[in-house]
C-alpha cells in the first residue's frame, strides 16, 4: 500500500473513532431515534439524484438497509443515549466481526477456523469483564446491563448487515457508494416514525425548531465525513488492495474512539473496564492475525 493510500485508510480510522464522540455530542439535543432519522436523510439526499441506484432486487436493499443501518444505529444510539461511553461503545461494536463469522458459519457454510474461536472466547471474556465492572456499582460510567446488551443488539445487526452484503456482492458487482447513498433512503421513515411513537409528536418538533449548532455540525459529521466520505475512501481502497491489507485497520477504530472520547468527553476507564477493554482487543487480534502467526510459526519450525 502506497504512503498516500495509508494515510487516507489511517484518515478514515480516525472519522470512524470520532464518529461515536460526535454522536454523543450529538444526542445532548436532539432524541436518538430522530438524529439518526436526519443523520440518513444527509446520506441519501441530494446524493440519491447523482449516484446511480444499485442493480440489485429492491428487497436485498432493504434488508440490508434494514440490518445494517436501521438496526444498528438505532440500538447504538439508544445505548450511547442511556449512558454508553462512546469510547467503548466503539470498541464493544467491534463485536459485529465475531457475529458475521458465526452468521456466516450458520447461514452460508463458511469454516471457522480455530483463531476464530479462540478469538470469540477471549473477546467474550471481556465483554463479561466489562459487563461485571458496570454492575458492581459503576454504572454511573454508564456500563450497565441494558446498555451493554443494545450495544451487543447493534453489533449483531451489523453482521446480519454484512452477511447480506455479501449474498448481494457474490454475482454482482456493485458500487460501495451506490449501495450505502440508495440504502440510507431505506431507514429515514422508521427512524422518524420511530422518534414520533417513543419520543412523542411535540419533542420531535421541538427538536427541530430548537436545533443546535453542535447538533447541526454532529449530523453534518456523521453523514458526510464519517459516512459518504469515509466509505467512499474505504470502498475504494478495498477495491485496489488486498483484504488483509485493508481490513485490519479498522481494529484501530475503537483505539481511537476511546482515546477521543477521554480527551473531548473526559471518559475515564476503571481498572476493571480497562482490563476488559484489552482483553477484547486481544480477542480481535487472535481473529485477525491468529492464523497468519501460526502459520509462520509453522514454516520456521524445523523438521
Amino acid at each position: 500500500m502506497s504512503v498516500k493510500d495509508m494515510l487516507l485508510a489511517l484518515c478514515v480510522v480516525v472519522a470512524w473513532g470520532v464518529n461515536f464522540v460526535v454522536i454523543k455530542l450529538g444526542l445532548q439535543g436532539m432524541p436518538p431515534f430522530l438524529l439518526a432519522g436526519l443523520r440518513f436523510a444527509l446520506v441519501a439526499f441530494p446524493a440519491i439524484f447523482f449516484v446511480r441506484r444499485p442493480a440489485i432486487p429492491l428487497r436485498w436493499l432493504v434488508v440490508y438497509a434494514m440490518t445494517i443501518s436501521f438496526g444498528q444505529f438505532a440500538f447504538l444510539f439508544l445505548a450511547i443515549k442511556l449512558g454508553m461511553p462512546a469510547g467503548l461503545a466503539s470498541l464493544v461494536l467491534q463485536a459485529q466481526a465475531f457475529f458475521t463469522l458465526l452468521l456466516g458459519a450458520l447461514l452460508l457454510e463458511e469454516m471457522l477456523r480455530w483463531n476464530h474461536i479462540a478469538g470469540m472466547l477471549i473477546a467474550t471474556l471481556g465483554l463479561f469483564t466489562l459487563a461485571t465492572a458496570g454492575m458492581e456499582g459503576q454504572s454511573a460510567a454508564g456500563i450497565t446491563l441494558t446498555t451493554m446488551m443494545l450495544t451487543l443488539a447493534a453489533a449483531l445487526s451489523w453482521g446480519m448487515g454484512n452477511i447480506t452484503n455479501k449474498i448481494i456482492l457474490r454475482n454482482r458487482n456493485v458500487p460501495v457508494m451506490s449501495l450505502v447513498v440508495w440504502s440510507a433512503l431505506v431507514p429515514v421513515l422508521p427512524f422518524f416514525a420511530c422518534s414520533w411513537l417513543f419520543d412523542g409528536g411535540s419533542i420531535v418538533v421541538s427538536s427541530l425548531a430548537h436545533i443546535s449548532l453542535q447538533t447541526v455540525l454532529a449530523l453534518i459529521y456523521l453523514a458526510f465525513f464519517a459516512t459518504i466520505i469515509g466509505y467512499g475512501i474505504w470502498g475504494n481502497l478495498l477495491s485496489r488492495y488486498e483484504t488483509w491489507r485493508v481490513a485490519p485497520l479498522s481494529l484501530l477504530v475503537p483505539v481511537v474512539g476511546i482515546l477521543s472520547a477521554v480527551l473531548v468527553l473526559d471518559e475515564r476507564l476503571s481498572v476493571q473496564q480497562l482490563l476488559g477493554a484489552v482483553v477484547i482487543i486481544a480477542g480481535l487480534l487472535v481473529n485477525v492475525f491468529g492464523a497468519r502467526l501460526s502459520q509462520r510459526l509453522t514454516m520456521r519450525t524445523p523438521s
